[in-house]
């Protein structure tokens, strides 16, 4: 034999046995998402689109405040009162300096459900439809306050939202990977730590999102305004239907396919409030801060294996497509520390 073809015949039987070694991994676990999802190849695009989608439902509570810069000539044809210690000087307002006023109460329960894309983990992309419950304390400025007394209002909203992913296991990744870039690359045990630390579990998520929609105010009645007859007046609207929001979203993954996230925001909105004879109105801002709970779940694109025999709980394969071997619940590919 040729010595000097040792070094490429060890080569060649490496490449051998590596190749071999591949076709024997029965059940594809070596494997990533890159395998066929589906038998047809319309039916894989379709499952690897439909796992970008996720469902979410949030519920939770908030604070409302009402404010206006107050003017009218004819303050009688508002629930205008000043306080009953008032000894200061006749109220003097004009266009010009106008009374400032606030009011806040709680709102509860306020909820959302909608639907939410995931674009290349850097953008949230989402919308869908929520209720709130609220009240209306009396707005205050100076000796004087707007008596609203014990409105109730009931609004809808259809929202979309954007959300700008800020951190998550990637860029935990990506970060660790600027910390540890002084060590030497033969410097083994630094090196060693850094991958250690890249592969641990990181379920965290910070998004900041821009949510934007439509109000539709469903009651808003003034028991003061009731008369013998019996029905409510509504002199409250939306002056302004759309709004805008911005908010911190913090997710946390049970599973590649389901998570717990905690929102908090503030929306800005708009309405008016009619004089008794509605010759006038009163611009009023609204802001809410809100805190939700919340529950998404990923729509899972690889099918569960159902295949008698078949015990392996992790993704695998079969006949060249891609399983997964256990509920969504779980951790499909699972490290040390997450069999349960």
């Amino acid at each position: 034999m040729n010595y000097r073809q040792l070094p490429i015949t060890l080569f060649l039987c490496f490449i051998l046995t590596t190749v071999l070694a591949q076709e024997e991994d029965i059940f594809g676990i070596s494997q990533k998402a890159k395998n066929p999802k589906s038998e047809s190849g319309l039916g894989n695009v379709t499952r690897n689109v439909l796992e970008a989608f996720s469902v979410e439902l949030s519920g939770g509570g908030a604070y409302q405040q009402f404010g206006t810069n107050f003017y009218s000539a004819n303050t009688n044809l508002y629930p205008f009162s000043r306080f009953q210690n008032f000894d200061g000087d006749p109220l003097a307002i004009s266009e010009e300096n106008p009374l400032e006023m606030k009011g806040g109460d709680w709102v509860f329960p306020n909820w959302n459900g909608g639907l939410r894309i995931n674009l290349f983990n850097l953008l949230t992309i989402g919308g869908g439809f929520g209720q709130e419950w609220g009240n209306l304390a009396p707005m205050q400025g100076g000796d004087y306050q707007f008596d609203f007394e014990g409105v109730t209002y009931q609004v809808n909203k259809l929202y979309g939202t954007v959300g700008l992913v800020l951190y998550d296991a990637n860029r935990r990744r990506a970060f660790l990977n600027w910390r540890y870039r002084n060590y030497s690359s033969s410097n083994l045990y630094m090196q060693s730590e850094l991958r250690q630390r890249a592969r641990q579990n990181y379920p965290w998520r910070f998004i900041f999102e821009a949510e934007f929609g439509k109000l539709d105010l469903k009651k808003a009645y003034d028991p003061a305004l009731v008369g013998s007859a019996g029905p409510y007046v509504p002199r409250l609207a939306v002056s302004d239907k759309n709004y805008y929001g911005l908010a911190l979203r913090i997710e946390r993954d049970f599973s590649e396919y389901t998570k717990l996230f905690v929102k908090g925001g503030a929306d800005f909105r708009k309405f008016t409030y009619a004089a008794s004879d509605f010759s006038e109105f009163q611009d009023l801002d609204q802001k809410v801060y809100a805190m939700q709970l919340g529950l998404a779940v990923r729509f899972p694109g690889t099918k569960r294996c159902k295949i008698a025999g078949c015990g392996v709980v992790m993704k695998h394969m079969h006949n060249g497509i891609e399983y997964r071997g256990s509920g969504i619940f779980n951790f499909q590919d699972r490290k040390v520390g997450q069999w349960y």
